[in-house]
């Protein structure tokens, strides 16, 4: 009996593709977004070659729309947004607004209906979340003002856009129905949906999901606790469709935001990331797939003038809505820089346009065209600015309450998990000077509020590692649980202070001899001491105490 195996194939080949073309972009020094939608192109029908399920493709997309979501909700910071509301609101609205009204003129220039030029101009108004925070990453300024304005901005631009996703189908029906209803009712029936569904997370959701998540929590089972996390993001997508007629998208949003205030938000984050990151990355190829190349060739002037409003005139909106609101003219136009370029969101809204038929395939891949064009061109645009500025200025992390630049002797302690958190408070207690290396932004907010000098990024880069002063520490704690980074940072370590000492953390006997031979002076088996600690506390006990001194 054949086997349908068209699923398999398409996962395969799907993650396969993805991973070499994603190391390429890496390798160009590129974001590796670039590299998947190339993977697709490469998976779709109009390149020779293997041909992906598209029907297969578009259904697992949607499946990474709904965890991509609920990644953007689980941590979403209402708190850092009203830092810079004066800056990020005005501005990003600002520019969706202008943004939209161009493409509507551009629609109206090259002949289109009035519903794709609406959604062409929609699309190429909002930038990619995930190139943004790569971008800042990599020119470590994801804690300083600048970084703090752009991810500012680019969070009231998603919110605006889950709002789009929602009024899209009521405007599909008004623009193209047989019998125009009135828009006015039809939006107000929308928003009243949605208002419904608001109010009944904040109310129900608000109570249910984090007390069903410490029941799971209290199992001690971590395939249960994850298992829930992808229920409740999943489940509550669909109740939001099938209940309250509202995107999944939004409801997706909504199960992570709400997850983001429980107690259990960065577990939560953590163990459903590696999922969130591979169906993030099959809607990356699936949209790919969609993509005809010959467009480049049938219309490059089309082509042309998408790209030029992507990067010049986003770019020319944003500096001059920062001067305005008072940024100074340097770190205008880095931001200005650094937005100019879109990405997922952009591929969300043209795919439920087209699915609504507000908008024509060809036009599609004009958005698709000018959001990989923006996404290779990037990040040569805030390169040569960000090194400009930093000698002009000597930028750097400004937010950080104790300099680092005094730190001598002192312990780097790379992890602020539950056992980094343990570790660096009992150092302090102890007197031991410490410097902590932490990628997750709360909690690196977190140990600064407590006086800890804290880096954020990942410490496998030589510049997040370097702003720890490796070369004057005399240790390196890594509280991290991944042995394969771990031996990557002790790497790194040795290259920038061959005599530091260094001690790291491991969950098996594999992972042991894996830190040893990186270089690691010695590594600690959790189970192993914890099967001392408590050896040792059965024998302080009564029963057994008589042995311990024989």
């Amino acid at each position: 009996m054949p086997q349908q195996t068209s699923l398999i194939t398409l996962l395969c080949l799907g993650f396969v593709l993805a991973f070499l073309f994603g190391m390429l972009a890496q390798r160009f020094r590129l974001s590796p977004l670039a590299g998947y939608l190339l993977a697709g192109i490469v998976a779709g029908p109009f390149t020779p070659g293997f041909v992906g399920d598209q029907n297969l493709a578009a259904q697992l997309a949607e499946v990474g729309v709904i965890l991509l979501m609920f990644g953007v909700g689980l941590h979403f910071s209402l708190k850092d947004l009203m830092q810079v509301r004066r800056v990020a609101v005005p501005g990003a609205l600002v520019r969706i607004v202008l943004m939209t009204a161009l493409g509507f003129g551009v629609g109206r220039l090259f002949g289109w209906d009035d519903g794709t030029g609406i959604v062409f101009g929609l699309s190429l108004s909002v930038a990619s979340t995930v190139v943004l925070l790569r971008t800042l990453e990599d020119h470590q300024l994801l804690d300083s003002r600048l970084g703090q304005v752009t991810i500012g901005w680019v969070v009231v631009e998603d919110i605006a856009m889950v709002l789009a996703l929602v009024l899209l189908p009521p405007l599909a029906d008004s623009l193209h129905g047989e019998q125009a209803t009135p828009l006015l009712p039809v939006i107000f029936k929308t928003l009243l949906k949605i208002g419904l569904f608001v109010a009944f997370m904040l109310v129900v959701g608000r109570r249910v999901i984090p007390w069903i998540l410490e029941r799971v929590a209290g199992t001690g089972s971590r395939e249960l606790f994850t298992l829930c996390v992808l229920a409740i993001a999943m489940g509550v997508a669909f109740g939001a469709a099938a209940m309250f007629g509202v995107s999944f998208a939004l409801g997706a949003f909504f199960a992570g935001m709400l997850l983001n205030e429980s107690e259990f938000s960065h577990k939560a984050a953590s163990d459903s990331l590696p999922l969130r990151d591979a169906f993030a990355v099959l809607f990356f190829v699936s949209v790919g797939m969609l993509f005809d190349p010959s467009i480049l060739i049938e219309h490059p002037l089309q082509v042309l003038m998408t790209f030029v409003m992507i990067v010049v005139v986003k770019w020319v909106v944003v500096w001059a809505s920062l001067r305005i609101l008072g940024e100074r003219p340097g770190d205008a136009t880095l931001a200005a820089s650094s937005l100019a370029q879109i990405g997922e969101f952009s591929f969300i809204v043209i795919g439920l346009a087209v699915s609504l038929k507000m908008m024509q395939p060809d036009v599609r891949d004009l958005v698709l065209a000018g959001a990989l064009l923006s996404i290779v061109v990037n990040p040569f645009l805030v390169a040569p600015l960000v090194g400009r500025i930093k000698r002009r200025r000597q930028l750097t992390d400004t937010d950080t309450p104790s300099p680092m630049s005094d730190l001598v002797d002192h312990t780097i302690v790379i992890g602020y998990g539950r056992v980094g958190h343990e570790l660096v408070r009992l150092l302090r207690e102890r007197g031991v000077p410490v410097a902590l290396i932490e990628e997750d932004m709360d909690r690196v907010i977190q140990a600064r509020g407590n006086g800890i000098p804290a880096v954020r990024g990942n410490a496998v880069l030589p510049q997040v590692l370097g702003r720890a002063r490796p070369e004057a520490a005399k240790l390196a704690i890594l509280a991290i649980p991944r042995a394969l980074e771990g031996g990557e940072v002790i790497t790194q370590l040795r290259k920038l202070n061959p005599d530091i000492t260094v001690m790291a953390r491991a969950h098996s006997e594999a992972e042991v001899k894996h830190l040893l031979a990186h270089g690691a002076d010695a590594a600690v088996l959790a189970e192993r001491e914890l099967a001392h600690s408590l050896t040792d506390m059965v024998m302080a006990t009564p029963p057994y105490r008589a042995l311990r001194t024989e």
